[in-house]
């Protein structure tokens, strides 16, 4: 139980009056806290015997700040890092300029260093949550925080990115006694009305094919990529043992990132194997029987070293120029050649995937072979392009209906 009581005591020749809130935590040890009314002394008894009797109160919350707890939360990370414990490297630097950014802007760490990108907003240290006590931090509090954000011009998926990170953290320092709740974990952004309204629009047969007409040397990556809709760091950490040319299929089961670390893939249902289209296998071939880096772990698409190619370079320099050819093309002789705008990458994912739609494959065998981590994902992302006769054949029924 806690106990308010009245202190009285002179300092310099000045009688003062404070009323102090006396408990015992549940380590046993004793804690004192001064107020300077009964009233707001009366409130904290209440609030401390709620949360010792709910066996939330965390003595040290009112101690450490929101600051320190980044600091110990990087340092975590870091740690899983070096022993490889589910920890990239990118992920580290994901976290790391969250922080250091959003939550506990640190302006000083790029002085003398290269700036990040243009399109990143870097708070100042008081719109920040460094200087909040851990123990004061409340949903509202987060709530706010997340507003200043948006005020700020940081958009909606940054937002939330933001804030995970921020739950990451308050998980991580109740994982070490220092705080009961996460505060940040029911905090929502909210996004424009029409968010998710977009349906995915894959490149059209047309515009792929063109596309392929053109590519010379570079028409193998494209066939595997557009074929097989395996992520980027899936296509770059292809080797030849994930290749099965008798049983026409493909192992996935690894990726790379951008800072060339390989691991398993984004979710266990990452780990897939996907059938191969006869002329996918003849282009892979030819390949393998061209390359000096063929043996079973050699890198399918490696760089001139055999070691991983940089996406970022091959996008520039082997993908882009396509269009530009494709452009002029179109310039010279607009009858013979269509007019193809560009696609990224990643819509060679989304065309592989919608080429399995058309194909009749079931939704089921879709989400598996896209691996997917759930139905509901592809259904989310692609169920507009799955066609059903029996909904065409209802609406002629009801039509003809209301028509008679």
């Amino acid at each position: 139980m806690a106990t308010v009581r009245k202190r009285t005591w002179v300092a310099n020749g000045v009688t003062k009056t404070g009323w102090s809130v006396d408990y015992v935590d549940q380590y046993g040890n004793r804690e004192r806290k001064q107020f300077t009314t009964k009233k707001f002394a009366d409130a904290y008894r209440v609030e401390i015997e709620g949360k010792l009797q709910n066996g939330i109160y965390r003595p040290d919350a009112m101690k450490v700040l929101v600051g320190e707890i980044a600091e110990s939360f990087l340092a975590h990370c870091k740690e899983r890092k070096e022993r490889k414990e589910r920890m990239t490297e990118k992920m580290f630097r994901v976290y790391d300029g969250h922080i250091n950014n959003y939550i506990c802007p640190n302006p000083d760490r790029h002085n003398g260093k290269r700036r990040p990108s243009r399109l990143v907003t870097i708070l100042s240290p008081s719109d920040g949550l460094a200087h909040v006590k851990a123990g004061a931090l409340t949903e509202g509090g987060v709530n706010d925080f997340r507003d200043r954000l948006r005020k700020l011009g940081v958009g909606v998926v940054t937002t939330r990115k933001i804030l995970a990170t921020l739950q990451c953290m308050l998980k991580f320092a109740i994982g070490k006694d220092l705080l009961s709740i996460n505060v940040a974990e029911d905090v929502e952004v909210i996004g424009p009305r029409d968010e998710g309204a977009k349906k995915i629009v894959p490149p059209t047969r047309r515009a792929m094919k063109a596309l392929l007409d053109i590519a010379g040397e570079f028409r193998t990556e494209l066939l595997v990529a557009s074929s097989t809709a395996v992520r980027a760091g899936e296509y770059h950490a292809l080797r030849w043992r994930h290749f099965n040319f008798d049983a026409a299929e493909v192992r996935i089961e690894t990726r790379v990132d951008a800072f060339r670390e390989e691991d398993t893939t984004k979710t266990a249902a990452g780990i897939r194997v996907i059938p191969l289209g006869q002329a996918v296998i003849v282009a892979l071939k030819e390949r393998k029987l061209k390359s000096k880096f063929n043996k079973p772990d050699d890198l399918v698409f490696p760089n001139k070293l055999g070691e991983y190619e940089s996406h970022d370079n091959m996008v520039k320099r082997e993908y882009l120029p396509l269009f530009e050819e494709l452009d002029r093309l179109h310039a010279e002789d607009s009858e013979k050649h269509i007019k193809v705008p560009y696609f990224n990458w990643h819509a060679l994912r989304h065309f592989g995937i919608s080429m399995w739609i058309a194909a009749k494959l079931n939704p089921k065998t879709v989400q598996t072979f896209a691996g997917h981590s759930s139905l509901q994902v592809t259904m989310d992302r692609y169920g507009h392009l799955f066609e059903d006769d029996d909904h065409k054949l209802a609406m002629d029924q009801i039509a003809q209906e209301l028509a008679s």
